[in-house]
Order: C-alpha cells, then sequence, then structure tokens
C-alpha cells in the first residue's frame, strides 16, 4: 500500500484531531460525512509508527486516555491493568490523586457515606477512624490505593483539557490541553464527574469587596478567620460542614441560605483499634458490614427516591431533629423546608443546628442581593465582612460539557445535550465512538454511595476496550436506538420520583429533566451496567477496513 507523510496545519479548528505527522494508508479515499443519526463509516488503521505532537512524539496513540485522577479515574485504571490493558495514561488538573476529596480541605470537611461504603470493594480498608471520614482521610486513602497499584507512573498533572475531538479518518481521539499539549487515544474516559468546577454565584458588586472571598472548594491551609467577621454564602452540604467547624473561633458569623434543607441526626462515631483489630484478622467480617451498610442505604432509598412511608419517617425524624436542636420558634421556621421529604438532597448532621443557636451566628434567610467594599447586603440590611466564604457547591454539567467535545458526523455534545444530557447506562453517548464516562448522566446516587454506582462503570469500560483490542475492533458507538430506550425509561420512571414533585434544585435543568440521579434503587442499575453487550453498538473491525483497503 502506498504511504506518505501528513502534516495537518495545527492552527485550524477543525483539524483539532489531525494536529499531527503520522504515516497514513492511502489506498482509498475517504469522503467526509455528517449529519445527526447517520451509521459510523469506516475510520483508517490506527498509525502504527511514531505520532508527532507539536514538539513531542509519542511513539503511538494511547490506548487509552482518562481524565480525572479521582476515584472513577483511578477505579478505570486498575480494572484495565485487570484486563491487562497497559497503554493508558491518567490526566488531571490538579496537582495529585484524589479529585474533589484532594480539592476539598475546608474546616470540617468529610464524607456523608459511611467509611466502609464509600471506599473501592476491592480495597477494603480496615483502619477508617471514624464511621464518616474526613476529607483528608479519604484522600490518603485513595493515594495509597494509587501507589499499591502503581498508577503514578501513568499519571500526568496540571493538565486541563480545553478541546475534545473525534478524527473519523483515523479513529482516534485528541484531547488538547490549556497549555497547548495533545494526547491522542483510540478511547478517552471521562472521570471528571460533577464536583469539579466551583460554582460562584454572581452576586452585584463582588468585585468590589476589599476582604478576603473563599470557596469551600478552593480552600487556602493559610486562612485565618480568629476574630473576624465572616459571612458564608450557602445553607446546603458544604455550609453544614464549615459552620459548625469555625463557629467557635470567628468573631461573628452570618450564614445566608436561601433554602433550607431536610436534615437527619448522623449516625458518627470514632472507631476502636479493637474493631479495627477484627477487621484486620477477619476480612469478611469486614465486608458483612459493608454489606449491612449497603441495605441500609437502599432502605433509605424506598423513602429518598419514591414517596413511600418511608418518606414520612423520614420526615419526622428530621422534624424532631430540628425540635430537640432548637428552641426559637422564628430559627425553627428559618430551618424548616415547605418541600416534600426527597425532592431535594438529604444532608446529615448533629451540629448545625446548635452551631446556629450560637450567640455569634446569624441565620439569614436570604440569599445576598449585593456585596459591598465592606460587607454584603441582604434583605435591605448590611452585613459587616472581613471574609466571604462561598459554600455553593459545584457546577454540575446537566445539559453540557465544561469544554468542547466534537464526535462523529458533525455531533458537538454541547449541542446534543441543550435540552438536557442523554446517554446510554450513563456511560456512552451516540456519535461519540470510543468516548466512555463515568458517574456521566443519570449515574448520580441520590441514598447510598456513588462507589456502588460507578464500580460496575469501572468494570463495563474496562471489558469494552479489552474486546476492542482483543477482537480488533476500531470503533465502538452505541446505537441510537439504545440511548432512545435508556432515555426514555429514564424520563417515564423519573415522573413517579420525590426529586420532580415541585421544588426547585440543583439536580434538574431549567427544563425541568432531572439529568443528574439514578430514578431507583443502586441494585437495580447495578444489574444494568454489569455486563458489556457487543450487540448494543454500531462496530467497525479493523479486518473490514483492511478488506475495503485492500479492495
Amino acid at each position: 500500500m502506498n504511504k506518505r507523510s501528513l502534516l495537518i496545519d495545527e492552527g485550524s479548528d477543525d483539524a483539532i484531531a489531525h494536529r499531527t505527522e503520522f504515516l497514513l494508508d492511502t489506498g482509498t479515499s475517504r469522503q467526509s460525512s455528517k449529519g445527526v443519526g447517520m451509521k459510523p463509516r469506516p475510520c483508517g488503521p490506527t498509525p502504527r509508527t511514531s505520532v508527532f505532537i507539536g514538539d513531542i512524539m509519542q511513539q503511538q496513540p494511547l490506548d487509552v486516555l482518562i481524565m480525572g485522577a479521582g476515584f472513577s479515574g483511578i477505579g478505570v485504571a486498575i480494572n484495565l491493568q485487570k484486563q491487562g490493558v497497559t497503554n493508558y495514561k491518567l490526566i488531571d488538573q490538579g496537582q495529585d490523586f484524589g479529585g474533589t476529596w484532594r480539592d476539598n480541605k475546608y474546616p470540617g470537611a468529610a464524607c456523608d457515606v459511611p467509611s466502609h461504603l464509600y471506599s473501592f470493594s476491592f480495597e477494603q480498608n480496615p483502619n477508617w477512624s471514624r464511621m464518616f471520614a474526613t476529607s483528608d482521610e479519604i484522600h490518603a486513602y485513595m493515594l495509597d490505593v494509587a501507589a499499591k497499584h502503581q498508577l503514578r507512573p501513568k499519571a500526568e498533572f496540571g493538565v486541563r483539557v480545553i478541546k475534545l475531538a473525534y478524527d473519523e479518518n483515523a479513529c482516534l481521539w485528541t484531547a488538547t490541553a490549556e497549555n497547548g499539549k495533545k494526547y491522542m487515544a483510540r478511547v478517552v474516559v471521562s472521570g471528571i464527574g460533577a464536583l469539579s468546577i466551583p460554582s460562584i454565584p454572581k452576586i452585584e458588586g463582588a468585585d468590589a469587596f476589599k476582604g478576603e472571598v473563599l470557596h469551600t472548594a478552593r480552600w487556602r491551609k493559610d486562612t485565618n478567620l480568629r476574630g473576624k467577621k465572616v459571612v458564608v454564602v450557602g445553607g446546603g452540604a458544604s455550609a453544614i460542614q464549615l459552620v459548625p467547624a469555625i463557629a467557635p473561633e470567628v468573631g461573628k458569623l452570618a450564614v445566608f441560605q436561601r433554602t433550607p434543607s431536610w436534615i437527619i441526626p448522623k449516625p458518627d462515631y470514632e472507631i476502636g483499634e479493637t474493631e479495627k483489630s477484627i477487621y484486620r484478622a477477619l476480612p469478611f467480617v469486614q465486608r458483612l458490614r459493608r454489606t449491612i451498610i449497603y441495605a441500609l442505604t437502599e432502605g433509605f432509598g424506598a423513602g429518598i427516591v419514591f414517596n413511600t412511608p418511608v418518606t414520612n419517617a423520614l420526615e419526622r425524624l428530621a422534624r424532631w431533629n430540628i425540635e430537640r436542636s432548637i428552641k426559637d420558634p422564628e430559627l425553627r421556621r428559618k430551618v424548616t423546608p415547605d418541600y416534600r421529604f426527597g425532592c431535594k438532597r438529604m444532608l446529615i448532621s448533629n451540629d448545625w443546628y446548635p452551631a446556629l443557636t450560637r450567640d455569634n451566628v446569624e441565620l439569614v434567610a436570604s440569599g445576598v442581593t449585593k456585596i459591598t467594599p465592606t460587607g454584603v447586603i441582604a434583605q435591605g440590611k448590611e452585613y459587616e465582612a472581613d471574609v466571604i466564604i462561598y459554600a455553593t457547591g459545584f457546577e454540575v454539567p446537566k445539559a453540557g460539557s465544561p469544554f468542547p467535545i466534537k464526535g462523529a458526523r458533525g455531533h458537538d455534545l454541547n449541542n446534543d445535550w441543550k435540552n438536557g444530557a442523554e446517554s446510554y447506562l450513563g456511560m456512552t453517548v451516540h456519535g461519540f465512538p470510543n468516548l466512555f464516562y463515568c458517574m456521566g448522566p443519570n449515574t448520580g446516587p441520590g441514598h447510598t454511595s456513588v462507589l456502588v454506582y460507578t464500580e460496575p462503570q469501572y468494570r463495563y469500560i474496562a471489558s469494552a476496550v479489552s474486546r476492542m483490542l482483543t477482537e480488533g475492533i476500531a470503533a465502538l458507538e452505541v446505537k441510537a436506538e439504545k440511548q432512545a430506550e435508556f432515555t426514555h425509561f429514564i424520563d417515564e420512571r423519573m415522573k413517579v420520583t420525590n426529586w420532580t414533585s415541585g421544588c426547585k434544585s440543583w439536580y434538574l435543568t431549567d427544563g425541568g429533566r432531572n439529568t443528574t440521579l439514578y430514578p431507583g434503587f443502586a441494585g437495580e442499575y447495578v444489574l444494568k451496567a454489569s455486563t458489556f453487550h457487543l450487540e448494543d453498538f454500531a462496530v467497525v473491525k479493523k479486518s473490514d477496513l483492511e478488506r475495503k483497503e485492500v479492495a
């Protein structure tokens, strides 16, 4: 076959995936085809010689590029290794493994899922210090797992991807980083997750504030709040951990909460050495404990996901939690939600309500309307501040991606998802061959550990990659009808959940679709996602391409 060296202009946005110098087979010309809903066209053979990306030589394209080095990235990498896949790379915009637990180091940061369930089932930790581990302990656990499986040589940090594009001729993805570096791979796995981009509300006058500004997801270790006037914007999951932790040391604390949450007591305790020694000596005891915790959280799902008698029981528990902690009727009114239990995220805490009753703490049942050089304004009143802390969570991608993703036949993910994200099993998207997601659309938990959902995804993706490599598959693209079936199931089931019962939450798109959570029990999703079925995909085999080249 004739071969020639092909150099594509690096300045063209339309040639993102072509900015390389490599050898291509040219025995057959291929015409570009675009259009939504068309079948995937055959792609050329994967380059087999050196690939030059800018001034960096990559001996061959990666088999897999994993974006994100949190739980998902680590889990996918380990499962790829179990399948014998070693030509992969992990990239992450941070400076180490850990994802959200590397980034969230604010005072009081901890998990709201029991430690024995919020960990890899295949890497149980018998040494958890508490029932609900702190951020530092979870991060340390993740670093230990990454070290045990020797992932660091496969990782590259400080890499922020700004573009991702699929080359139909070469069956390759190219990820372009902010620094201009490019990574080519046959398969891309997005393990970025939903909790990576801090959400900062747009408030009039924000630039005028002369004091210190923080976000819980970008906490600075040298922050000193002692004796200062502090404003906390937000009353959700991070605020209920932060406020009790800083209230004893600040001079005055004003907390601005637009909408209260249903909060039940947190069954936390310190795990003693005797219990730890039992787990170390008898690992099956810890596995049993994990199973029991999982079963209990699935029971919570009966009341959180669906409106059942369990819902009423949990709401009564949450109301009792308010009554036992707060005596002031006005403060009780401020912290009591006016929507059905489960409609928004249920929270757990033992110290949020007591913190609000402190003399130096004021809960303002309103959002901030304006920021001044010396404080904030809400409900026509100004509150002085030395420090403003945003406890406002993350920008959850409900209807798009954080950077442009160009797929096959003109598919653009932001355009395809403009009315809400759709996928198959939350892992693959029609129009985007060889692209997989962990924690994709509608695979978030409302009642249990996210790892219960993501572990089958790790195995599914690793199985798909293994079959591609061993069976000579050049491209996999989920069939449009399979994606449509899953989307229909999600939308119909969502109608009978608490999440669409009328309240406004970050779960929903502007159009009212819940593209974030799975509308059912975790066990149900695990069964759906446990096995990779090749027949669900349109398949392009390398042997078909070779016959086409010869012809």
